[in-house]
């Protein structure tokens, strides 16, 4: 059985998505680990699948995501993303139902055991709260409530209303479940922002992928997640 690892806040999602490829997405996952050392935030990265190997091979600190994952068993289904196979690449969680590939919720709930079989770390996306709130009930560790239309806009949310309901929805089904907050994070400003709302974490994709400095915009994010987490309990 594979050794589960664990979240702790704050941390942040760092998803290359297809922006990156190759020696890029190493190079971006030694600067993240990097960061993540040095601020005291956990990271996890999400890595396309022909990486994983690489990246969990390459590092210590970082926790892999793989982006997605089919509920389908060990056999047949040529071209699906068979759990055990990411598992055995690196991967120490999943990302499932980005926008860009939803999932039913009958999927959802078969896909969620099989990562829990496997003691993978679940992050379950949503893009309202009526939806977060349907997927705390699957109990997955963590929950990204970001409105889809803000993805990939660099327009972080500004309706701080939005975050408290969010996890008001999320932790009234169970309190035990991360809330990140992400979509339009492009500055640590952003991340600040929505960490000392009271989300758990942030994340980010383009505006690190795209940047033409990746350490200086991810040790911002890093940094401002850290200062926002011990601002928001220092009190």
């Amino acid at each position: 059985m594979y050794q589960r690892k664990y979240l702790t806040p704050p941390f942040f999602e760092i998803g290359p998505k297809q922006y990156l490829y190759g020696d890029d997405i190493l190079d971006l996952a030694l600067i993240a680990e990097e960061a993540s050392i040095k601020h005291r935030v956990q990271v996890i990265y999400t890595v396309p699948y022909a990486d994983i190997r690489r990246v969990a091979d390459a590092t210590r600190n970082l926790i892999i995501f793989a982006p997605h994952m089919d509920d389908i068993p060990i056999g047949r289904g040529l071209a699906d993303v068979l759990p055990e196979s990411v598992r055995a690449a690196g991967a120490d969680g999943v990302m499932l139902n980005h926008v860009e590939k939803p999932l039913t919720y009958a999927k959802m709930i078969n896909t969620v055991k099989r990562a829990k079989d496997l003691n993978m770390i679940t992050l379950l996306l949503a893009d309202s709260i009526v939806e977060a709130q349907a997927l705390a009930l699957l109990r997955p560790d963590a929950i990204t409530a970001e409105p889809s239309e803000l993805i990939a806009t660099g327009n972080a949310v500004k309706d701080y209303s939005y975050i408290h309901k969010a996890i008001e929805a999320i932790h009234a089904i169970d309190p035990n479940i991360y809330v990140l907050i992400g979509a339009g994070i492009s500055s640590g400003n952003d991340v600040y922002n929505v960490i000392k709302e009271g989300a758990d974490a942030s994340g980010s994709s383009s505006a690190i992928a795209l940047a033409k400095d990746k350490r200086a915009i991810v040790n911002e994010m890093l940094q401002a997640a850290r200062e926002a987490w011990d601002e928001r309990h220092s009190k």
